[in-house]
């Protein structure tokens, strides 16, 4: 293990009974990153961060986070990171200012320094107006600000944060995604649990992918689209119980069998080359395999758990046994 790394974790494993939360997990954040975990509810995300945060015990495998042994040194290990949960932290009778205030007491600031810290968060997140009022008055967004800006009290060069926009509408949810590249920018290095995709896909610098405890790939958003392939031709067919036949046709033509999607008569095909659509094409006209709609885009990451997966990254609704 190398003390350049954010975070190294090797083997990590929890187990919950014989149930396997956590299977043999590797991770390697470098410093000054976004680093995403993605995967659907259940996939173990949450259950990864609680063990680097120290906040589970570690059952198999070492993990460091810049260079301190996670299961051996817990106490240094939580004067480096800060830690935002997928629900907000903070007292709902406190206001905003006295959450910040009564924090940064615990963490061993004199009354005056808490105060200097609460208005300087208060400021970078854009919750001045908002100090003094009850945080049972904040909207979700807010919620979700504030919590973040108690994480950075003590300035920790790693942020763990879990589903951050969890519950959030699409404006708060860019407004919260500008911050996160702020700190970033400020010298923060971060690693984000994510079950959106568009939010991975936005934020993330690399990416490993996870299901059911392991993780299944790794790399950019970019290389982890391109291993699917550079195009992806999306399919529906008129008569869903041709949509086995039209399957084995795409296979018979380009050497590997599409995904079958959700909706009625849906395929994705991995295309190596755009120009295989009209081979596809031809095939199913030549098969007597009628379609409703045809057309060819680059691969989404949506696209890309699918093919690893076999499933949806939302369609998993088991829950963590965390």
């Amino acid at each position: 293990m190398t003390a350049t790394n954010a975070v190294h974790a090797t083997g990590l494993v929890k187990r919950f009974g014989a149930f396997h939360a956590v299977d043999g997990i590797d991770l390697e954040v470098r410093p000054g990153e976004i680093f995403g975990v993605l995967g659907p509810n259940g996939a173990g995300k949450t259950t990864t961060l609680k063990m680097l945060a120290t906040l589970l015990p570690i059952d198999g495998g070492e993990a460091e986070i810049f260079g301190v042994d996670v299961r051996r040194e817990p106490h240094r290990i939580r004067q480096l990171v800060g830690v935002t949960g997928q629900y907000a932290s903070v007292d709902e009778n406190l206001t905003g200012a006295e959450n910040l205030i009564l924090f940064a007491r615990l963490l061993g600031q004199s009354t005056a320094q808490a105060r200097r810290t609460a208005a300087d968060l208060l400021g970078r997140f854009g919750l001045e107006e908002a100090a003094d009022r009850q945080i049972q008055n904040f909207s979700g967004g807010m919620r979700r600000r504030l919590d973040l800006a108690a994480s950075l009290i003590a300035r920790p060069p790693l942020i763990f944060l879990d589903e951050p926009t969890t519950g959030l509408d699409p404006r708060t949810r860019g407004q919260m995604w500008d911050t996160i590249r702020e700190l970033v920018a400020q010298g923060s290095t971060i690693l984000l649990t994510t079950q959106y995709l568009d939010e991975a896909d936005q934020l993330a610098d690399r990416i490993a992918v996870i299901d059911r405890g392991r993780k299944v790939a790794e790399g950019t958003p970019d290389q982890l689209k391109s291993s699917v392939g550079s195009s992806t031709l999306h399919l529906r067919v008129v008569d869903r119980e041709q949509t086995a036949r039209a399957a084995a046709i795409v296979e018979q033509v380009l050497g590997e069998a599409p995904v079958l999607t959700p909706e009625a008569g849906g395929l994705n095909i991995a295309l190596g080359d755009a120009n295989q659509t009209a081979d596809v094409l031809i095939a199913l006209r030549q098969g007597e395999v009628d379609i409703t709609t045809a057309a060819v885009r680059q691969p989404t990451l949506d696209e890309v758990f699918l093919t690893l997966t076999g499933h949806h990254a939302e369609d998993d609704t088991d829950k963590e046994v965390a």
